[in-house]
């Protein structure tokens, strides 16, 4: 399965594509789409979502991961990222691509073991999980391989099965 971590964002949107089979996940490819920080954000939107359109048909993932919003101090900064999450949901609805959204203590939980984990334990323990020889940058990259690690750890993520058909003769 092609698990694309999202961690979205207005400015940097991180992605990671890993491939994930039999409880082993492998990293594919990471990166992050910017915008300039000069463009009016009706702007911004509209390029997030024609990048993230490319992105998916590129990458071809079967499921997408991203990170659930959570409003720290910054109520300002959080609107703003939950505008460009909302273009990057309704690209994945586009592409027809099943989206799965998880919450930070969830990422850390599925790749730490701990709730309360710091960021920087989060990012080598991605870099370790993918036997990565450096924790992916921009942190923003990092992130989003820890989210497509998630959904290939966590046993609520409801991957599809395969069934085993018998033949009859």
């Amino acid at each position: 399965m092609r698990i694309l971590g999202i961690d979205p964002g207005i400015a940097t949107i991180g992605f990671g594509l890993v491939e994930a089979q039999r409880g082993q996940a492998n990293m594919i490819t990471y990166g992050a789409i910017t915008t300039p920080a000069g463009l009016p954000l009706s702007k911004r939107l509209y390029q997030i979502s024609m990048d993230m359109e490319a992105l998916i048909g590129q990458l071809k993932p079967d499921v997408i991961s991203i990170e659930e919003l959570f409003f720290n101090t910054n109520i300002t900064t959080g609107i703003s990222v939950a505008h460009g999450r909302g273009v990057i949901l309704c690209a994945a609805e586009k592409c027809g691509i099943p989206l799965y959204e998880y919450t930070p203590s969830q990422v850390k939980i599925a790749v730490v073991g701990y709730g309360k984990a710091e960021k920087r334990q989060v990012m080598d323990m991605t870099r370790r999980l993918l036997h990565l020889r450096a924790v992916p940058r921009p942190d923003d990259a990092a992130d989003a391989l820890a989210l497509a690690l998630c959904h290939a750890r966590s046993s609520t993520s409801r991957l599809p099965q395969r069934e085993t058909v018998k033949e009859t003769i």
